[in-house]
């Protein structure tokens, strides 16, 4: 009988541990670290003159390249971020918050596949919910005559064995933290567990070359629940985000082996599931008050689309010895540099104000092309005097004050100019041709000290 070794394995992020400690010191989490065995001595039985490869072959780079075939799955939004459409052989990891969407949108994806000309084969096998559960979200989406084949199991022999002697060619697994393989003792969602069931399916999803979808839970950071090594394993991460108060949900790819990375697709949420957004910009701006001051638009890039967002800032007199700083859906981290460099570029007083930032409709910036339009709110709001309603601002600001150029200036321009906007505040730049396409009255400012000139 093979001795079974133990090891301990972080829950949150598959650190390992000789031994059982409280704290994980990777990601700094409590009770989060759990024993787990490991059979038959691991590696420490291999032995490289017993066990003979195979001799492997080298190629050159240059040679006959294979046209990349793609599905298009009938949602533009999504075909736009998995970078046009599905590849054969590819595995897509999709994390979100609970309830914001992302079985209803695989849902919606497996129905329009299905129902196209060619009739591809679909599987959506849920380890979460009943078939019954399903068929109600089903119906309420209208989709409950799609030839979607539906599935309800949580073992991963079962599912291979099935998915071996059919012709699937979109396979979705809801979610991944629920399945489980009998070889591996230990619980469901579990590091172990995890990574051994998505291996079987990735292996399985390369061979017979259909496209694989792994819906995974997030840890309360935001991150993919279980190990790190899953999203490596993986073609392709999706992070469908959005707040509860909003009907907006933002499906971004953070990894993507055939395709942009930071490449977005905007969803409503509606009675009957999720809806496109083609023009988001418009639909951020739309309820929008002019003549307010801490209002500022935002000219930002997300993947290759422009998009226009409105930042809000709030400024108060604090009642407290330290002031307080709120911040939703930008960094907060850079807030507090901004406020510094303000203060001592400026000479603005800010450590007797509250400030509270917020990017209207839901949307996290992390583009640093946001500073600028972050300090004009911050000063509208502390002047109390607003800025003009068809303004739009972007730029870096460095610690020195200076401003600095940000990539695709022409393109955010554009986007502002179609939205009928008429001026623009950005930093200076020698690539003069991109700007001299857009009808619009731009103002090239250097350094954040002439900000206070546009109050004046």
């Amino acid at each position: 009988m093979a001795k079974k070794d133990k090891q301990y394995v972080c829950q949150s992020c598959g650190a390992v541990y000789p031994r059982w400690q409280g704290k994980c010191d990777a990601c700094g989490e409590w009770n989060t670290i759990e024993e787990e065995l490991i059979g038959g001595g691991g590696f420490s039985n291999f032995n490289p003159k017993k066990s003979k490869g195979n001799q492997i072959d080298f190629v050159p780079l240059s040679g006959a390249r294979e046209h990349l075939s793609r599905l298009s799955t009938g949602i533009r939004e999504l075909d736009r971020v998995c970078g046009g459409g599905l590849v054969s052989g590819s595995v897509i990891l999709v994390g979100g918050d609970p309830g914001i969407g992302k079985s209803t949108l695989l849902l919606q994806a497996c129905a329009k596949i299905s129902e196209q000309e060619e009739q591809p084969e679909v599987y959506y096998i849920s380890g979460e919910e009943a078939i019954d559960q399903v068929r109600l979200r089903a119906k309420r989406l209208l989709l409950e005559q799609a030839p979607v084949k539906l599935a309800s199991s949580t073992e991963i022999k079962d599912i291979i064995a099935t998915l071996e002697k059919s012709k699937a060619a979109v396979v979705i697994i809801d979610s991944i933290q629920t399945m489980y393989l009998d070889e591996v003792e230990s619980t469901p969602g579990s590091v172990a567990q995890v990574r051994a069931c998505s291996y079987e399916l990735i292996k399985l999803a390369k061979r017979k070359g259909f496209t694989l979808f792994l819906v995974g839970h997030v840890t309360k950071q935001g991150a993919i629940a279980g190990p790190r090594v899953l999203e490596h394993m993986v073609d392709t991460v999706l992070y469908f985000e959005g707040e509860r108060g909003h009907h907006f949900r933002i499906l971004r790819a953070v990894k993507n082996r055939y395709g942009a990375t930071d490449e977005i697709g905007v969803f409503e949420m509606q009675d009957q599931g999720l809806v496109e957004v083609e023009n988001p910009s418009a639909l951020f701006l739309a309820e929008r008050q002019g003549n307010i001051s801490g209002s500022c638009v935002f000219a930002g890039i997300e993947g290759s689309r422009p998009l226009l967002v409105e930042i809000q800032a709030l400024v108060s007199p604090t009642g407290y010895a330290s002031p307080k700083r709120a911040v939703v859906g930008w960094d907060s981290n850079r807030l507090s540099m901004l406020l510094a460099v303000l203060e001592a570029r400026c000479g603005m007083n800010l450590s007797s104000q509250d400030v509270y930032l917020n990017i209207a409709g839901g949307l996290r910036i992390s583009e640093p092309a946001a500073d600028l339009a972050v300090a004009m709110a911050v000063i509208s709001s502390l002047t109390n005097k607003p800025l003009p309603a068809d303004m739009v601002v972007f730029g870096e600001i460095g610690l020195s004050g200076e401003i600095r150029a940000v990539s695709q200036p022409g393109l955010r321009l554009k986007e502002a100019c179609k939205l009928g906007f008429a001026s623009a505040i950005t930093p200076p730049t020698h690539s003069k041709e991109k700007k001299s396409k857009v009808d619009m009255n731009i103002h090239e400012i250097g350094n954040v000290q002439r900000l206070i000139n546009w109050f004046n």
